[in-house]
């Protein structure tokens, strides 16, 4: 597996933040804000896998691009960041040795956390 930040996705979440698209929730609310299987299916016959991929900080090369698979660590609803699923990225991937996500993740919770 061979997991790499996707810098696409990562402007995208500055992006968002920019503007002013995102929920500061807290940092056990993802797994309730997550969209489900259902809602990721529908986005992606709507927009497509890049659009989808564009909503996931993590991209593995390696698989193919026109699966759910491809992509790793989520950042938002398809509508806003979510700044749970940031905190659940950063800790995740630095817990599994994905140095750039983390550390992606971080420089995007100082982004939400300035005020």
């Amino acid at each position: 597996m061979t997991i790499k930040l996707n810098k696409t996705a990562l402007n995208q979440a500055r992006q968002l933040i920019k503007d002013s698209r995102f929920a500061r929730d807290t940092r056990d609310d993802w797994s309730e804000h997550a969209p489900d299987s259902d809602r990721e299916n529908g986005y992606i016959d709507k927009h497509g896998y890049a659009a989808y991929g564009s909503w996931h900080l993590g991209e593995d090369s390696e698989k193919t691009q026109e699966t759910k698979g491809r992509y790793s660590f989520p950042f938002g609803d398809f509508q806003r960041l979510h700044r749970c699923a940031i905190l659940a990225i950063e800790s995740r991937a630095a817990q599994n040795n994905y140095d750039d996500i983390a550390e992606a993740a971080k420089s995007l919770l100082a982004e939400l956390d300035k005020d």
